[in-house]
This record gives structure tokens, sequence and C-alpha cells, in this order.
């Protein structure tokens, strides 16, 4: 009876260690590899400011990078349009659509155009790029997977280290959709248009 008893014991004081101790290690070990494996994403925000501009945002070490883009991006690859590089901006600003209040910076109404993830396709001698290394050299290639956006784009730095260029690359989803910002204008997270989120 007692061996009976000492092994219920053992048995119990072994499933409660698990789970107080060794289950939560082993689940913050996934949480942390799920973390490492996931796609940086990117976001498109139409915003109505002084200027109408699309603020055009790549997920880079743990910031947005971003350009504002007067023309907005295009899919078609003889377009090059003017992307002004801004100001870092944090994670939780992809999230954000509504309106910043005048008197702050930006104020106007802010609608998420697009969104998703990307992946760097900047290779050189047969290895990829590090983003960081490719923002530091003036040329980013990457591939869009958002739910307007999609395929190859580049971001090329001009000479006055402010000025990028966006370009739409040559793939399968050349001209697809065409003149997005014509016929896509409302934004991919709600639906709604700017008027739309200006009332709100």
């Amino acid at each position: 009876m007692r061996s009976i008893k000492y092994i219920f014991l053992l048995t119990l004081l072994i499933t409660i260690s698990y789970a107080i101790f060794i289950k939560p290690i082993f689940l913050n070990i996934k949480r942390v590899n799920a973390m490492s494996k996931s796609k940086p994403i990117f976001v498109i925000q139409k915003h109505d400011a002084t200027t109408l501009h699309y603020d055009f945002r790549l997920e880079i070490d743990g910031v947005l990078k971003s350009w504002a883009v007067p023309k907005g991006p295009s899919t078609d690859p003889s377009q090059k349009h003017l992307a002004i590089m801004t100001e870092d901006h944090k994670m939780s600003w992809a999230k954000f659509e509504g309106i910043i209040p005048e008197g702050e910076y930006g104020a106007g109404t802010v609608m998420i155009w697009d969104y998703g993830t990307y992946k760097n396709i900047k290779e050189k001698d047969g290895k990829l790029v590090p983003m960081e290394q490719c923002l530091e050299n003036g040329r980013i290639e990457i591939w869009l997977d958002g739910e307007k956006l999609k395929g190859s784009y580049a971001l090329i730095r001009m000479q006055d280290n402010k000025n990028w260029l966006l370009i739409k690359m040559k793939d399968e989803f050349t001209d697809i959709p065409k003149n997005p910002i014509k016929n896509l204008p409302n934004s991919a997270k709600s639906g709604k248009s700017l008027s739309e989120i200006t009332k709100l």
C-alpha cells in the first residue's frame, strides 16, 4: 500500500511541476519561434493632411520605415513615383485608421488603403541582402502580399538621400489591379471612404 501511495504522490508531484514550471517554458519557446518566423508587415495609409498622399511603410528592425508617396503606388512598371522618406513610426501605427486632431503633426484623416506582409527579394551573389543593408545601400526590392497590391516592388534612393523612387517591377502581377489608386479608393480594413472615416 505504501508503495502505491508513494507512486501516486510522485506522479502527482511530477504532473504539478510540469504544469507550473516546464509547460510555460515550452509554450514561451514556441511563441518566440513563431515570432521569429513571422513575416514582416507593410501598410499603405492614405493620408489627407495638408496635401493628399500615401504613406508607404515597411517593418524593418522593429519600426515602420516610412515614405510619403504623393501619387501613391502604381502597378505599371513604366511609372516611377516619387517617395519622400519621412520619420520612423512605431509598429502600433500600422493599425491606425481615423483622424489626427488639428494642431497635431500630420493632422487630417488617415485610411489604411492597403496592408499585408512582405518578403525581401534583394540578392547579391546568390544570397539575400539584409533589409537593414538594403536600406543603407539605397535599394530595396520586396515582394508584397497585400489585400490590393501583390508582387515585386523596388524602392531606389536618389542622389539627395531623402528622395526615393517607388517602382513596380515586372512580374505576373504587372497592371493587376490596373490603376489601383483610382479604381480601389476605399479602405482595405473597413471598406470606408475618406469622407466616411472623417465623419466617424
